[in-house]
């Protein structure tokens, strides 16, 4: 693995996390979860298994670590571990056109109602919350993909326009 793409995953994750633990929760304790939107990003750039695995195991404890839903620690896990490989699956059968904007901001947007469904499900599977599956659905993972579109479609052209003047080796210096 190359140091600078690892750091360039850190700085993305962090900030992922600052803006994560800024967001208030809303309906229960979920909250938009901005740090998914920096792993699709990443995601993106270093479409490799090794680095999806540090990207959605270190989103996943952090995001469970910061999380103010009940019981959301395990369910964020296996949300970003789940909503990791299948975006990276998608990214690399895409590959011609997962980077241009559009593209990637529906691959944002599907994977986010993926993620948002997977830690449902497995939160209400391990813990007693006394709010329906569609309520929080529609109420929290709808509101959340367009949030992550939004930020994926400001963010994303900021990062590939850094990493493109710098030698970073990712994706985008491939195509």
């Amino acid at each position: 693995m190359n140091t600078k793409n690892l750091v360039l995953m850190a700085l993305l994750v962090g900030v992922g996390a600052a803006l994560y633990v800024v967001i208030p929760g809303i309906n229960g304790g979920m909250k938009p979860d901005f740090m998914l939107t920096m792993m699709f990003i990443g995601i993106v750039l270093f479409p490799t298994m090794k680095d999806t695995f540090l990207l959605a195991i270190s989103t996943g404890v952090l995001s469970g670590l910061f999380s103010t839903f009940p019981g959301g620690f395990v369910p964020n896990i296996v949300d970003k571990a789940v909503t990791g490989f299948v975006f990276l699956a998608i990214v690399i059968i895409l590959r011609k056109v997962a980077q241009k904007i559009a593209v990637s901001t529906i691959l944002v947007g599907l994977g986010t109602i993926l993620s948002g469904s997977t830690f449902l499900t497995m939160a209400l599977l391990l813990t007693e919350v006394p709010i329906d599956f569609k309520v929080l659905f529609v109420t929290v993972v709808l509101p959340a993909v367009v949030f992550n579109a939004i930020a994926f479609v400001i963010i994303y052209p900021i990062i590939t326009n850094l990493v493109q003047r710098s030698n970073f080796k990712t994706s985008l210096s491939q195509v």
